[in-house]
């Protein structure tokens, strides 16, 4: 007989799963979170590291969540004080920052997060509107691990071609961004 099995006392109680709408606000807020943490700890690879943890802590203390609240609120002061605990742990290893920078860094990454989601979005719809070799040179260039050299060798170009047709394709997508934000009137 298992412990779970026996009746008694001492065994193992698992907390009581989130509520469906829980689940829902959770799975919602995860891409805003992430670009919240990574506004603070900009390597992706950390920023990754710092959501799973901070998710950890979510998922423990949903039964503290009062439904009808700002999740994406409560969910970034949980983000906040896991890159502080993060720094903690990679104190030897980086330069380290105040903890008033890091929460300063926070307030203006909550507040900024809704205008970066809309450039995303923009970003997203005017490389749909690129040409599909130009889809295609943005996608080798930022690529993990990929650089204008490694591109350029790849496809068998001078680096400086690559640079110039990389550099068209940018300024390009930055006035396409900017025209799709003013037609929304964004800034």
């Amino acid at each position: 007989m298992n412990r779970a099995d026996d009746g008694s006392d001492s065994a193992l109680q698992l907390p009581q799963a989130p509520s469906e709408g829980f689940v829902q606000l959770f799975t919602k807020w995860q891409r805003r979170l992430f670009l919240f943490i990574l506004a603070q700890a900009p390597n992706p690879i950390e920023a990754e590291e710092i959501l799973q943890e901070t998710n950890l802590v979510i998922w423990r203390k949903s039964h503290t969540f009062r439904e009808g609240t700002n999740f994406y609120a409560w969910g970034c002061r949980i983000a906040v004080l896991e890159v502080l605990k993060f720094r903690d742990r990679r104190r030897r290893h980086a330069a380290i920052l105040s903890e008033a920078f890091v929460e300063t860094v926070a307030r203006e990454a909550e507040e900024s997060v809704e205008s970066l989601e809309d450039r995303r979005r923009a970003l997203l719809a005017c490389l749909g509107r690129l040409p599909p070799s130009d889809r295609e040179l943005i996608r080798q260039r930022y690529a993990p691990g990929a650089t204008g050299k490694s591109v350029a060798s790849q496809l068998g170009r001078p680096a400086n071609s690559v640079y110039q047709s990389l550099s068209r394709i940018r300024r390009t997508l930055l006035d396409c961004i900017t025209r799709r934000l003013a037609a929304e009137g964004q800034p």
